[in-house]
């Protein structure tokens, strides 16, 4: 029996949902942003904003949609690894922000649901 890598799969996951950002107009910046507070999944631009997207992964909806993960600890682990961004790569107050949260369902045929301005900062 093949044990499963989840963070194999995560990465997988992560790696399809960047190409559909891209097909969508996103342009990538960074994957996988880390610091002592956490990490981001996938920071991009869009438009105007610098985007921090997290991305959720269910194979099927039996334990909750992707989507639900995404609780307010975990807005807070992101906009706490968002601000630290921001401050690093010298990013000013002013700069248009927004938090996105892509939803990965299915095992074979793979569907993304794209939560725009999904949570607002909490700081």
């Amino acid at each position: 029996m093949q044990k499963i890598n989840k963070r194999q799969i995560g990465a997988d996951k992560e790696a399809f949902v960047c190409e559909w950002l891209e097909a969508h107009g996103y342009i990538i910046l960074e994957r996988n942003f880390r610091c002592r507070s956490g990490e981001i999944d996938i920071v991009a631009r869009e438009g105007g904003y610098l985007v921090f997207i997290e991305v959720k992964y269910r194979s099927r909806g039996a334990s909750g949609l992707p989507e639900e993960a995404v609780d307010v600890r975990k807005q807070r682990v992101i906009s706490r690894v968002a601000l630290y961004y921001l401050r690093r790569f010298g990013y000013g107050e002013t700069t248009p922000v927004r938090f996105d949260v892509a939803a990965v369902l299915g095992e074979k045929d793979l569907s993304v649901t794209l939560y725009q301005n999904a949570f607002d900062f909490c700081g």
